[in-house]
């Protein structure tokens, strides 16, 4: 188990490596530069000399190579630069933002565990049924509904109609206010959890070891409790890492419309002012995220199911 853990973190890095100098060369080449956005009043051109000052004081003047030679040097020792707009480094932007992204998606996945699954074992136990057919329209229309009409919607009914809950912000950062980003971004993993929920319990019940349990008399509540539910576990666990995974880089489109003071909010801004090294740096953090969640997520099924370690 030890080897495999070591062998599974250890491939993370060559892809970090990818990742890093992807992102590098598409920002090198993307079009505009955080000089034009900021000395540019949007009619005439901006002064060129202007223009060759800031950049030679953002080092933006330099060759491309040159750029990426100190670009990589500051990534190994876990400096993600400087923010041309705030001066600040990008580390503590990311980390003043990162754990508002995190209890947003910590949230939205609990919420969506706990319905989707009980609601997908229910549904495959009964396939056919009044809850069944319920369920699946349900996950269907959650994978249809667009994030962002749902957010207007819980906003309109709970906030404005209802007053219920606060319409936006992160106030004190009490659940009240995580309550409705939460829930329109764990719609649509709930929808895709309790989807494949069922289609993996349908799966393990029509194996041969769960009719053998049955041919033994085992009760229905003892073959799903010693049978179904460990083997189906395996496909929930990696839907569920996959689905956390990517929340905080969906998480973008919410947080902006709930003022939700996370990296996605952060990543749109940066981008709208061309300030490059705070792009670089989320995308980076959301990938190493996404990574990270995936191996632990190989980790936790390897203990689950011992097969899968000599694969």
């Amino acid at each position: 188990m030890l080897r495999f853990t070591i062998r599974r973190v250890l491939q993370i890095i060559p892809t970090i490596v990818v990742v890093a100098l992807l992102i590098f060369v598409i920002f090198s080449v993307v079009p505009g530069s955080f000089a034009t956005s900021l000395l540019s009043d949007g009619k005439t051109a901006p002064d060129p000399q202007l223009m060759a000052r800031l950049n030679e004081q953002l080092g933006l003047d330099k060759p491309v190579h040159q750029r990426f030679i100190t670009y990589v040097g500051d990534l190994a020792q876990l400096d993600l630069g400087t923010s041309f707009r705030t001066r600040r480094p990008v580390l503590e932007l990311i980390n003043e933002r990162i754990w508002a992204s995190l209890q947003l998606a910590v949230a939205a996945m609990i919420f969506a565990v706990v319905v989707a699954v009980p609601l997908g074992f229910l549904a495959a136990l009964r396939p056919g049924s009044i809850l069944d057919t319920v369920t699946m329209v349900g996950a269907v229309s959650g994978l249809s509904l667009p994030q962002f009409w749902l957010g207007l919607l819980l906003m309109y009914v709970f906030a404005l109609q209802l007053n219920w809950l606060p319409s936006f912000g992160y106030g004190d950062g009490s659940l009240r206010n995580l309550i409705l980003p939460a829930i329109t971004l764990g719609v649509t993993p709930l929808a895709l959890l309790a989807r494949t929920t069922r289609a993996g319990v349908l799966d393990v019940l029509n194996g041969d070891f769960v009719r053998t349990a049955h041919a033994k008399g085992l009760s229905e509540a003892q073959v799903v409790r010693r049978h179904v539910a460990r083997n189906a576990l395996v496909l929930i666990i990696t839907t569920v890492g996959l689905l956390f995974g990517s929340l905080i880089g969906q998480a973008v489109v919410i947080e902006k419309l709930f003022a939700w003071p996370g990296i996605g909010s952060l990543l749109v801004d940066s981008v709208a002012m061309r300030d490059i090294p705070v792009v670089q740096g989320t995308i980076l953090v959301i990938v190493v995220w996404f990574l990270v969640i995936n191996t632990a997520v190989d980790i936790v099924y390897a203990l689950v199911d011992p097969r899968i370690k000599q694969e």
